[in-house]
């Protein structure tokens, strides 16, 4: 007798969010089945509502789409506990509705860490010379993003794309940088150019830091980058400039979800840092060092209040 999630609707649910979250992420059945490890007829069942997969293949598919593994899951609609009600209103709440949430749960369970500074921006926005002059003046250590993926992979990003492609990349990116900011103190770092396109690694960097983007012209990126001594993404290649604007107004939408914009064409170094400083130094203050605090007889440590990334 088929147990009832194989005889019911729970397989043509999960097909039908996989198909869903394919579709959004502009993804072909042969691409996800490819950077999923899957053969296209049995993705193809499964989004028909006809595949059982195990947890394992399905963590593979959530990892290409760049979701969490749950996100694919469908609710139990016949889960009358409170938590089964709740999940069910989550799992259709817009990215808004959940930060809120979010927020509020932190604050209410006194969950709250002290915020880390993300800089983004493309290439040449000024995140590594900004990034050193702001953890100097708020005494605590600048970190580079891609730096450390280099590390973890052992090899540079130039190789890591070559070898395993962006897949493998937007998942070593994720992994990095959630295990960065649960184990790390408070740090100022320098993020990938592009971290804003894998959405989910993005909602988390809002969440749990202070995010910054430093803003500048397409010729200020271009310039920046050139003195720098690199000239490989002009080399041979006429529409260099082109490409990289239309890049800048592709992305625009997504570095303007970060907290607050600098515009460093308009600004020098040491003005952008001020602007900062200024712009989040009542946070920065409130989160530097725990107060302790007591409820009904029992030691507890209040941990600083969370302030919306």
């Amino acid at each position: 007798m088929a147990h009832k999630y194989e005889s019911g609707h729970f397989l043509e649910d999960l097909g039908h969010n996989v198909r869903a979250l394919r579709l959004a992420a502009g993804q072909s059945i042969q691409d996800l089945a490819g950077a999923a490890g899957l053969s296209p007829r049995f993705l193809s069942e499964l989004e028909a509502g006809r595949g059982n997969i195990s947890v394992a293949r399905l963590a593979r598919i959530a990892s290409a789409l760049e979701q969490s593994l749950h996100s694919l899951i469908p609710a139990n609609k016949k889960d009358a506990s409170l938590r089964g009600q709740i999940w069910e209103l989550v799992e259709s709440s817009a990215v808004e509705d959940l930060q809120e949430l979010y927020n509020w749960l932190s604050t209410r369970q006194k969950k709250r860490i002290p915020h880390s500074v993300a800089l983004v921006g493309v290439r040449g926005a000024g995140k590594s010379t900004i990034g050193k002059m702001l953890a100097r003046r708020l005494a605590i250590p600048f970190v580079e993003i891609d730096a450390m993926l280099e590390k973890e992979a052992g090899m540079s990003l130039v190789e890591l794309f070559a070898i395993h492609g962006e897949s493998y990349y937007r998942q070593l990116e994720h992994d990095v940088m959630q295990k960065f900011l649960a184990a790390s103190p408070r740090v100022v770092m320098a993020t990938g150019g592009s971290l804003v396109t894998a959405r989910e690694t993005w909602g988390m960097v809002r969440r749990q830091c202070h995010t910054v983007w430093l803003k500048a012209r397409p010729k200020d990126h271009w310039d920046r980058v050139a003195a720098q001594g690199d000239i490989r993404p002009m080399r041979n290649n006429p529409s260099a400039m082109d490409e990289l604007t239309a890049m800048l107004r592709s992305r625009e939408p997504l570095y303007a979800q970060a907290k607050l914009t600098i515009d460093t064409s308009k600004h020098s170094p040491e003005e952008s840092v001020s602007l900062i400083l200024k712009a989040l130094g009542a946070s920065l203050r409130r989160e530097k060092s725990p107060a302790p605090s007591r409820r009904r007889g029992a030691s507890v440590r209040r941990t600083p209040a969370t302030h919306p990334a």
